[in-house]
């Protein structure tokens, strides 16, 4: 958390591997990801990281099924393991078999999140990044999506690190950094986190 130009999101950069540190090291499974090369760093963010954003980033045109296999045509998976992979991770996100063939403009806001955490979902990575994900959301959606979130943390132990301005979707999480002037200024634990059912 942190107001607006704290480097939340340069932070969330170099988490994910997509910019470098200025200086120091920064360790993901024991390797220096600040000394990789372009190809290095594009396999961790395939195979250990998975995105989630704001604006979703789905194909509009293209099937809710499709948009979550196409990480896997860039990882070289081929035909039914594919399919099967996609299939698993929608479900793992909490969406409806019934909706794997609609259009992603077909679908509503929080399905449409939904579809974009399975997409974070369908390489098996271990960290999911997510920026600000229930920003463009109603609160009662945003509580479905969080719940989903504590979903994959509590059951198939994803980490997952949130960017939020929101206080009450910060309170649900194990830990709150807060971030000001691009300095870490507070790291708490919370105490009364509340569960939120995958509705």
């Amino acid at each position: 958390m942190g107001p607006s130009g704290s480097g939340k999101s340069t932070l969330m950069h170099m988490l994910g591997a997509l910019d470098s540190p200025t200086f120091g090291p920064y360790l993901l499974d024991g390797k220096d990801v600040s000394t990789l090369s372009d190809d290095e760093l594009a396999n961790i963010r395939r195979d250990k990281i998975g995105f989630v954003f704001q604006a979703f980033n789905l194909l509009p045109r293209t099937t809710v099924l499709r948009n979550v296999m196409l990480p896997l045509v860039y990882a070289g998976i081929h035909g039914e393991e594919r399919e099967k992979r996609a299939k698993k991770a929608l479900f793992a996100a909490g969406l409806d078999e019934n909706h794997f063939h609609h259009m992603s403009n077909q679908i509503s806001g929080g399905q449409i999140q939904r579809v974009a955490i399975a997409r974070a979902l369908v390489n098996n990575p271990s960290l999911i990044l997510a920026d600000e994900p229930t920003g463009n959301l109603d609160s009662k959606t945003g509580e479905i999506v969080i719940g989903t979130f504590q979903k994959l943390n509590k059951e198939l132990g994803r980490t997952i690190i949130l960017i939020t301005h929101e206080q009450d979707i910060a309170e649900h999480a194990d830990r709150i950094l807060f971030i000001k002037d691009g300095l870490l200024v507070e790291d708490r634990t919370t105490h009364k986190k509340r569960i939120v059912k995958n509705i």
